[in-house]
């Protein structure tokens, strides 16, 4: 078992939070792909998923991350027991979308039978904590998760 983090970007910012969150799981032999670059079909049940996805627009997907969610409805793979958690960024000026581009994430793969385990991570832009710093105590705890599922 490894884990695969999966990241959706804009502006390159969860692409920097997957690499700090990469850093945090190492003993995991973790691997990071650009979800615009990660085929659905390669989706494996035997490997633990990380999420990381920014929030675009008004509550949308970022454009790399698109491909990947257009494919999963398409596709409409089978994800039983595919096990996943979820680090989203976002800016809670706005209120009703906030974070949302994560959401959308665990909501299309949960919907296919995946299972989303830990606590959904929650970056605020408006807050005055680095994503990164709050990705790593993130990861940190999530190892534990990581454990218990994958024994």
């Amino acid at each position: 078992m490894s884990v695969v983090i999966l990241y959706g970007t804009e502006s390159g910012n969860a692409e920097i939070v997957a690499d700090s969150v990469a850093d945090v799981l190492t003993d995991y032999d973790p691997s990071i792909y650009d979800m615009s670059d990660y085929a659905v079909e390669d989706l494996d049940a035997a490997d633990f998923y990380v999420i990381v996805c920014s929030t675009y627009g008004d509550g949308e997907l970022p454009t790399g991350a698109e491909p990947f969610a257009e494919e999963l409805d398409e596709k409409k793979p089978d994800l039983t027991g595919l096990n996943f958690a979820v680090f989203g960024l976002g800016d809670s000026i706005y209120d009703e979308t906030f974070n949302h581009g994560g959401e959308i994430m665990a909501k299309k793969l949960s919907d296919l039978g995946a299972t989303q385990v830990g606590e959904h991570g929650r970056h605020d832009a408006a807050s005055a904590v680095k994503p990164t710093t709050q990705a790593e105590e993130w990861a940190g705890a999530l190892t534990s998760v990581i454990d218990s599922v994958t024994a």
